[in-house]
């Protein structure tokens, strides 16, 4: 278990270190583009690479884990991210928006490379005979300190983006980097979460129902979070509230950390007699429907002008804490309900949906941003929300599932 728990730290050394550099160049490309006259949609637009190639990524990730090992996979994610920051340190007159572009679905790539790999470790590095609740705390941790430490990115790239310029910003990030890649490949054993047969890739579409429904209202849940979240939120608090770089970017690093902290803290805050063996598909559906009401709720407030920057933040908030505690529902129930032979194809699925909803998300944060306002992004944010729910109530009530050859 030592030799299991050392991996286990050194792959998530590797992702919190990926991590920054990924939200930073999410607040870098926003703030810089939308400063060089971009309009939101357009400002979107630059991320439709970055989340269909996540798609791409995740179908084929897993089952490329599955043969090649995680620990090759998530290095081949930190080298592509490494030089996709170099390809935006060129000079401006080369950054059309097709090269960006091209640039963030390298990015787009790596992260879920990364992503990917990660995730799907933590079952190959837990002991099988281990209680399915160590299973979602050690799952609920990656994944919150993971998202604290993308916060953190958004802060730093905002930071950086102000002391020293679009390329000085993006030189650091890529050095960073590069330096950690050359760590976690001294440091990983080869073949790690290789799986012992060759798997066809037309086995990396799930059979079992469960993780198909999960991955169903996966899709819808984080559409809801980036229709408001990746476009329309920094712009609004830029352009109507007239908050400077360094307070969109601390407000949005805040708000990311502390949905981190509550990810990670997911096991403590569900904890109930009945869910003494982890989660099941009964509080997915109760806390997506929790959920459900808080966007519109923002809506009206805003609509009714009741205080609305008081309203929008305090709104926000909560939102992130229930948010999280779905997200951390759903990443311990795609890891427990998988063999482990199989967990890096059915992890690769099921974020082949999350980036499907993230894209969806992005395209439509730019465009009802600009047709529909903030109040509009809220309201769909609600309406995806319910859509999972409704999902969700094809999710066995059970932390185990039956698994169809």
């Amino acid at each position: 278990m030592e030799q299991g728990l050392r991996n286990y730290l050194v792959v998530t050394g590797g992702y919190w270190a990926f991590t920054i550099t990924d939200g930073a160049i999410r607040m870098l490309v926003v703030l810089y583009f939308h400063l060089l006259g971009y309009s939101p949609f357009e400002v979107a637009m630059l991320f439709l690479f970055y989340e269909f190639f996540g798609i791409v990524t995740n179908l084929v990730g897993g089952w490329l884990g599955s043969r090649i090992g995680l620990n090759l996979t998530m290095h081949i994610g930190m080298g592509l991210q490494v030089f996709a920051l170099a390809m935006l340190m060129v000079p401006e007159s080369w950054l059309s928006v097709i090269y960006v572009m091209v640039a963030q679905a390298l990015s787009g790539i790596a992260k879920d490379l990364n992503k990917m790999s990660a995730k799907a470790s933590v079952k190959t590095l837990l002991p099988k005979h281990d209680s399915d609740s160590k299973l979602f705390k050690w799952i609920a941790i990656l994944t919150g300190s993971k998202n604290a430490l993308k916060g953190l990115g958004f802060f730093l790239g905002a930071l950086l983006l102000q002391t020293l310029e679009f390329r000085g910003a993006l030189a650091v990030l890529s050095g960073g980097l590069f330096i950690v890649l050359l760590i976690t490949l001294s440091l990983l054993p080869s073949g790690l979460g290789k799986s012992k047969s060759k798997p066809k890739f037309t086995q990396v579409f799930s059979k079992t129902p469960a993780i198909n429904w999960l991955s169903a209202a996966r899709f819808f849940l984080f559409g809801s979070r980036d229709v408001w979240f990746v476009v329309a939120l920094p712009v609004y608090l830029y352009s109507v509230f007239q908050w400077s770089f360094m307070e969109v970017g601390g407000f949005l690093a805040i708000w990311v950390i502390s949905y981190g902290v509550v990810q990670a803290s997911a096991p403590k805050l569900i904890q109930q007699s009945h869910h003494s063996n982890g989660p099941d598909g009964g509080t997915a559906k109760l806390w997506a429907f929790i959920l459900a009401f808080l966007p519109v709720g923002i809506a009206l407030a805003l609509y009714f002008d009741f205080y609305p920057e008081i309203s929008l933040i305090a709104g926000l908030v909560v939102f992130g804490i229930v948010f999280a505690i779905n997200s951390a529902v759903h990443s311990y129930l795609i890891v427990a309900w998988s063999e482990h032979d199989k967990v890096s194809m059915n992890v690769g699925f099921y974020y082949m949906a999350n980036a499907g909803g993230r894209l969806m998300g992005t395209v439509l944060s730019g465009l009802i941003y600009q047709t529909q306002g903030l109040i509009g992004c809220l309201i769909w944010s609600s309406l995806f929300v319910t859509i999972a729910g409704i999902l969700s109530m094809r999710l066995p009530d059970t932390t185990k599932v039956e698994i169809m050859t």
